[in-house]
């Protein structure tokens, strides 16, 4: 104890004596040299980085800088409409059967493919679909016209009126189309991967899950030619006295989709190499038709509690990747729903594909697992 005591006192003399001889520099005398500053493209990089960070227990990023994939897209539509009156048609295209290679450079994928299901009949259907997966942000833009090859699902005109002849008969009478974007956010993208699921960017070697929230913006266009469904009607059901106005009563719809979506996603790995990864998105949207609108652009002073609908979006995927070769199945789907007292419509489309493919071109001589 006497050491420890003696000890004590003869520090602190001699940090005194420091003191009184000024043999300690002066804290506010030292110069510390300032960091050097980044230039806007050194931010820049900062901040994509920070978007590829992850936890390397969960996530294994990519060790190549290209790939090659042949990949199967398969496009499915249904429009369901019910007018003030009860009745109801529910039509749907011939699916899309597309084919053709991509190549890609990291995260940025081109390709071409050739719609087999559409060679020869005339159809002017078009779409374009892109979707961008980082960690933390995904982006859908997506456009579709749908051409005009339905076909008749169901028809309701009348609990006394049988329509099994109509059903499955082709109509021409009816298209549509779609324009969007739809951004969304993913809070735990150290831990959860979207791109393991449906860019094959890297690799899940985790299971693991994540909460979801989005903003979405679509146009909505559907036309009906009336004439021409009463013509079919008349023709397949035998009814010669029907007319328009008890089939149908509307003709044409516009109308635009603002929404704020929040789902939950997962990433199940049930064995090495193996991922099945699901997700769900719910979307409280305000839609309104061009003709409820006030103002020639979107306001806010146009909203209405009377306009609120409810959509969705589900993404499911399942894949097989050991970094260097690949293949597995996606399929995303959105749903939207649009009711008013004078008619009321639901729209769902969606894309499954089936991929195979590998990488190549090392972004490393040697990688080394970073913990």
């Amino acid at each position: 104890m006497f050491r420890r005591l003696l000890t004590i006192i003869t520090l602190l003399t001699a940090l005194e004596m420091y003191g009184q001889t000024d043999s300690i520099p002066n804290v506010d005398s030292i110069h510390v040299a300032p960091e050097p500053k980044l230039s806007f493209w050194e931010k820049a990089y900062e901040v994509i980085k920070e978007f590829s960070r992850v936890d390397s227990d969960y996530i294994e990023s990519q060790r190549f800088n290209y790939t090659f994939m042949l990949q199967n897209t398969n496009t499915y539509e249904s429009y369901r409409i019910k007018d003030a009156l009860g009745n109801s048609i529910r039509l749907t295209p011939k699916p899309s059967i597309k084919f053709g290679p991509y190549i890609g450079w990291r995260w940025v994928y081109f390709g071409y493919t050739i719609d087999f299901s559409h060679l020869s009949d005339g159809n002017n259907k078009q779409d374009f679909d892109l979707s961008i997966y980082s960690n933390q942000v995904g982006i859908d833009i997506y456009y579709r016209k749908t051409g005009n090859n339905y076909k008749i699902r169901s028809l309701y005109i009348g609990k006394d009126i049988n329509t099994d002849a109509i059903e499955g008969a082709a109509f021409d009478g009816f298209d549509a189309s779609i324009k969007g974007v739809n951004i969304y956010y993913i809070f735990n993208h150290k831990k959860f991967s979207y791109p393991a699921a449906f860019s094959q960017s890297t690799c899940q070697r985790k299971s693991a899950a994540s909460y979801l929230m989005g903003f979405s913006y679509t146009r909505h266009n559907l036309n009906l030619n009336a004439v021409r469904l009463v013509d079919l009607v008349k023709e397949r059901l035998g009814i010669e006295e029907v007319q328009d106005e008890n089939i149908i009563q509307w003709r044409q719809v516009n109308y635009t989709d603002i929404s704020i979506s929040a789902g939950w996603a997962y990433n199940w790995v049930f064995a090495k190499d193996w991922l099945f990864g699901a997700s769900l998105s719910i979307a409280i949207g305000n839609k309104r038709s061009v003709g409820e609108a006030k103002y020639k652009r979107f306001s806010f002073r146009d909203f209405s509690f009377n306009n609120l609908n409810i959509d969705g979006i589900g993404r499911f995927g399942l894949v097989w990747n050991n970094m260097k070769y690949y293949a597995g199945m996606s399929a995303i789907f959105h749903t939207y729903n649009y009711s008013k007292s004078q008619f009321s419509t639901n729209s769902t489309f969606g894309n499954v594909n089936i991929y195979v493919g590998f990488n190549f071109g090392n972004r490393h001589r040697t990688h080394k697992k970073k913990h």
